[in-house]
């Protein structure tokens, strides 16, 4: 990779998602009719990596798809994106992974999974692989693939020395935390609270959390807020950063938006400051269309907004 085009690799999931537009989010055991439905691609590692890409920086994706034809149209379209879809395996005998969403009148989802073939990634096709996250300049991971897989890759970039950034979404207890280190964990509310326990998640907490998250080997915490301020804990400062505001129209992809742009712009050697500030952007920008990935803002379309804040 070129100096002016920082690397990241991506171990993560891929999605076809089917949209419905609601009036409201069905209550539990109701049935509500939808306006609307879209098939678009997803999954939040291949949402993560598009949005990194757009940040303008070279990503290599690892993952699973079905090889059927969904699998493969679904890697022509990242290939089209710039994505090096090469460490992507095409797994016989089961589908490409899906994801059922419903988006109401105010943007607000909800979103059920199933992984298919994103189960079946495996810690060989990660070792398999091994150059492109020892020679990248960051790793990015989700956990929507098996831990045993988010683990391996982990494992991979510690020996290396390449910066690790984890969004531990949908959030699972069984991770083995402590077993690798992580520098940077993204999360939203509802994940810190499962991650920090007990401890309050603000700012005048954050020499608590700092001393926590040593106990568990993590570096860093970046916890998103909504349209409320981003609550930053690093290894050696501690901040709230500000949001875009928006009126959203589609709130899905928005965290994944985030996550890709943070770690772009942090392989970029961007401060960890200026990194969230992007992010920011990034996710609220996501939320002004429809499609996670059609809606993800390019890396000229962020600056302009984050000199703004």
């Amino acid at each position: 990779m070129s100096a002016s085009e920082p690397s990241i690799a991506v171990v993560g999931s891929l999605n076809v998602d089917y949209v419905a537009k609601v009036g409201r989010l069905p209550m539990p055991g109701e049935t509500v009719a939808a306006s609307d439905l879209e098939i678009v691609y997803g999954g939040k590692g291949a949402n993560q990596a598009v949005a990194a890409v757009r940040q303008e920086c070279a990503v290599r994706m690892m993952g699973s798809v079905g090889a059927d034809d969904i699998g493969r149209a679904y890697l022509s379209y990242l290939k089209k994106q710039g994505i090096d879809v090469s460490g992507i395996r095409q797994v016989k005998g089961t589908s490409t992974g899906s994801a059922f969403i419903s988006v109401d009148a105010m943007g607000e989802n909800t979103i059920v999974v199933t992984s298919g073939a994103n189960g079946l990634t495996s810690p060989d096709q990660i070792r398999a692989r091994d150059p492109f996250i020892a020679e990248a300049d960051a790793l990015l991971a989700q956990f929507e693939v098996p831990l045993s897989v988010v683990v391996e890759a982990l494992r991979i970039a510690n020996r290396a020395g390449v910066l690790s950034v984890v969004n531990p979404s949908p959030f699972r207890s069984t991770f083995p935390w402590a077993s690798v280190e992580i520098d940077y964990l993204i999360v939203n509310e509802n994940e810190a609270d499962e991650i920090l326990e007990d401890l309050p998640i603000k700012l005048d907490a954050a020499v608590e959390i700092r001393e926590f998250l040593k106990g568990i080997r993590v570096n860093g915490i970046v916890v998103t807020r909504g349209s409320d301020a981003t609550l930053v804990i690093g290894p050696d400062e501690a901040f709230e950063a500000p949001t875009l505001p928006v009126v959203p129209v589609d709130t899905v992809g928005a965290g994944d938006a985030f996550a890709g742009c943070f770690t772009a712009r942090m392989a970029m050697g961007e401060s960890l400051r200026d990194a969230v500030l992007a992010a920011n952007c990034a996710g609220a920008l996501t939320t002004l269309r429809s499609g996670a990935q059609a809606a993800i803002p390019d890396r000229d379309r962020v600056d302009q907004h984050r000199d703004q804040l």
